[in-house]
């Protein structure tokens, strides 16, 4: 197969040039001046990200280890929490919570939908005698292509006095989220998303709130503790050994990121949202999220019946290099998901639609040749005049 893959992907994301040849710098003393030039800088990018004032610690791990790390730090055994799910990461964020003693309570949204803010209001306010100690949501739901309106249901909630935690890995300068403005209190976030670098990178952001129920934490930690992080930040250093190459990526994505600016980059990913959209509904083809939930950072697209998700993937792999996710669970050969997250361009996503056609009409859909690239451009034509 000629030329690298086309990685229409949730995560890892494709990552520029000028990303890669800034990992391919020397080392570094991890513990030297050079060193804590870049974990300085990197930090104030990544609270400028989050746009908070806040406290924030960069762990090498995927984001499920800074999940591990939110939970770890800020819910201690016995605590109850109740855990928001729409899809699998939510279900994920639920069974860390337990793993580590937590009494957690699920409340679960069809997959597909976004989270209710009533419904959780009704449940928080059903706590008399707040027992509940903290709230785990997913902003952007990967395994369905949805995602919840955190700051309407934060709003819902302000009177409970629950911790409320967000994994933002897939939507972090994807959706627009302001953690100081919107009062959430811990946010997590990963590198192989919109920060265009590749994985094995997360970031912890928690506020003065959050650090005060940690100190009186009595959960098991040792890799993940704040406090540790915290004391070494104050010396420009991370309490491990740090994955210095990454930070050399992360350092020149969020110059690009910021040279760009935050703004920019989200009304970017909403244009890539509706380009797929458009085009996925102009073939014929239904979408698993309804509109006014839909991901900016990917689109779950339902398959036709008798030909399945699987086979479309497969042949656009197979014939053009494309690679798609697929459904996880029981939406596995249902659906398959389009990514359109961190270094992607319009062109990139015109060219998917044009291949996605090839493969449906190969495979036996009925369709035009050409509709739902030309809805696309036609979006496209429309939004530059």
């Amino acid at each position: 197969m000629i030329g690298e893959q086309f990685l229409q992907l949730p995560g890892p994301t494709p990552v520029p040039d000028r990303v890669m040849r800034a990992m391919s710098k020397a080392m570094v003393n991890h513990r030297g001046p050079e060193f804590k030039q870049i974990l300085e800088e990197v930090v104030e990018g990544i609270k400028k990200t989050y746009q908070t004032k806040q406290n924030v610690l960069i762990y090498p791990a995927s984001g499920t280890g800074a999940l591990e790390a939110a939970v770890v730090n800020f819910i201690s055994p016995g605590d109850r929490v109740l855990a928001i799910s729409i899809g699998v990461f939510g279900d994920r964020f639920a069974k860390i919570a337990a793993e580590f003693g937590a009494e957690v309570e699920k409340l679960d949204f069809e997959w597909g939908t976004a989270a209710d803010p009533q419904i959780i209001r009704k449940k928080l306010h059903q706590d008399k005698n707040k027992e509940i100690k903290a709230v785990l949501i997913t902003h952007n739901e990967t395994s369905t292509g949805a995602f919840n309106d955190i700051k309407t249901i934060r709003k819902e909630i302000m009177d409970h006095p629950a911790l409320f935690i967000v994994d933002a890995v897939s939507s972090l300068a994807a959706l627009d989220l302001q953690m100081d403005e919107w009062a959430l209190d811990v946010v997590v976030s990963g590198s192989q998303k919109a920060f265009m670098i590749p994985p094995g990178l997360s970031f912890l952001a928690f506020n003065e709130r959050a650090l005060e129920i940690h100190k009186k934490n009595s959960n098991r930690k040792y890799y993940w503790d704040v406090t540790a992080g915290l004391q070494y930040l104050e010396k420009g250093q991370n309490p491990y050994t740090p994955a210095i190459s990454l930070y050399y990526g992360l350092q020149e994505s969020l110059n690009m990121m910021l040279g760009e600016g935050l703004d920019n980059i989200i009304a970017r990913h909403k244009r890539y949202r509706d380009i797929v959209r458009a085009g996925i509904k102009e073939m014929g083809l239904d979408l698993l999220a309804a509109d006014d939930v839909a991901s900016t950072a990917l689109t779950s697209v339902v398959a036709p019946k008798d030909i399945g998700a699987n086979k479309i993937r497969k042949y656009l792999q197979e014939e053009f290099n494309i690679v798609l996710a697929g459904g996880q669970q029981k939406l596995n050969d249902i659906i398959f998901r389009v990514g359109h997250l961190g270094y992607v361009r319009d062109l990139d996503l015109l060219s998917v639609l044009a291949a996605l056609e090839i493969a449906l009409i190969k495979l036996g859909y009925k369709l035009e040749l050409g509709s739902g690239v030309k809805a696309a451009q036609r979006f496209l034509l429309d939004k530059s005049e």
